[in-house]
């Protein structure tokens, strides 16, 4: 049987391990790790990082923020992708899909499992954490461009995330400044920004969500991540989401409302997520774990069965059989006449 995948997941400052990370990976808590661009240089130092956490650690699932545009942490070396908005405006369905492989098979390549995509915000340059990260302004025409994008992730091998639940798109603060608060109804929401995610939802195409710090203040106090009305009665009761629920990074000032790091992780916990996310704050990480060490947290099986979804699958399994691929070539090609 293999082993249980943590509840928490980290990250490293540097190319390269030092002990404490490697006593950290070792934690029975810890299941995941994300990468930032201060962790690379290049891909053959990546690709021995990941070896180097691999042999501490087997098990742990490698995320990362590679969406393209202004949110992509390995650059040289890797396809330069555009903004989501760009790619919209300028690709049929056939090149959003392979697009999207691309992004999941060069990551893939290096032995990165997945990346925290697609956005599913709706929004073109209202939001600050969102703008041109979003496929489209209106929720009723995303899932349009969105689709095949995620159908080229899966046939690269790699799991979906969807985000940010239920939809950042309609306030202005960036929630890693401050916590936004939306006015509007359930009702509302949910005929409008919710609309993508629901719609993934009901087609089986996203294997995990992470929900947004946003307090939508006449459904619930607790933000979205925090709150058991959000992740348990509509996420996975309404909305019928079987998947795995991610927090969003718990370091963030729009999580700052519930709490110190310890509060952080038992209030995102006990709403229903199955991983929380620790990010550029090695003393909260510290924290997160010693508060569910007290805590006596067990590793939940169910949350570890999802968990495996988002292994990586890779359909090509090094980057030199990447390049002999005509499909790799020719989009990256595609990209190169426009971008």
């Amino acid at each position: 049987m293999s082993a249980q995948i943590g509840p928490v997941m980290i990250d490293i400052d540097g190319v390269t391990l030092t002990e404490e990370d490697r006593d950290l990976l070792r934690h029975p808590l810890v299941g995941g790790l994300i990468f930032f661009a201060r962790n690379y240089r290049d891909r053959a130092q990546l690709q021995a990082l990941v070896n180097e956490i691999r042999e501490v650690r087997p098990e742990i699932l490698l995320a990362v923020d590679q969406e393209g545009g202004r949110v992509q942490r390995f650059r040289d070396e890797f396809t330069r992708l555009p903004s989501m908005q760009a790619l919209a405006a300028q690709a049929d369905e056939q090149r959003l899909k392979d697009v999207g492989w691309l992004l999941a098979a060069e990551l893939l390549a290096v032995g990165v499992d997945f990346s925290f995509a697609p956005v599913l915000d709706a929004d073109d340059d209202f939001c600050r954490i969102v703008g041109d990260r979003s496929f489209a302004c209106d929720p009723r025409e995303l899932m349009a461009k969105a689709r095949p994008f995620i159908a080229g992730m899966h046939e690269a091998g790699m799991a979906t995330t969807g985000k940010h639940f239920p939809g950042h798109g309609q306030v202005l603060e960036d929630s890693h400044e401050e916590l936004p608060v939306d006015h509007r109804s359930l009702e509302e929401v949910l005929a409008t920004d919710c609309q993508p995610f629901a719609e993934g939802i009901a087609a089986g195409e996203l294997e995990a969500i992470m929900p947004a710090h946003i307090r939508f203040a006449q459904v619930d106090e607790p933000s979205v991540g925090f709150s058991r009305y959000w992740l348990q009665d509509i996420l996975r009761g309404k909305l019928g989401f079987d998947g795995v629920i991610f927090s969003d990074d718990l370091t963030m000032e729009g999580a700052g409302a519930a709490g110190g790091y310890g509060e952080r992780i038992q209030a995102a916990m006990g709403a229903g997520c199955d991983m929380g996310v620790v990010c550029n704050n090695r003393e909260g990480a510290k924290a997160v774990l010693a508060a569910l060490e007290r805590q006596g947290f067990q590793p939940d099986p169910e949350s570890s069965r999802r968990l495996e979804r988002m292994r990586g699958r890779p359909a090509i399994k090094s980057w030199a059989e990447l390049e002999q691929s005509s499909r790799w070539q020719e989009t990256r090609n595609w990209l190169a006449s426009w971008m």
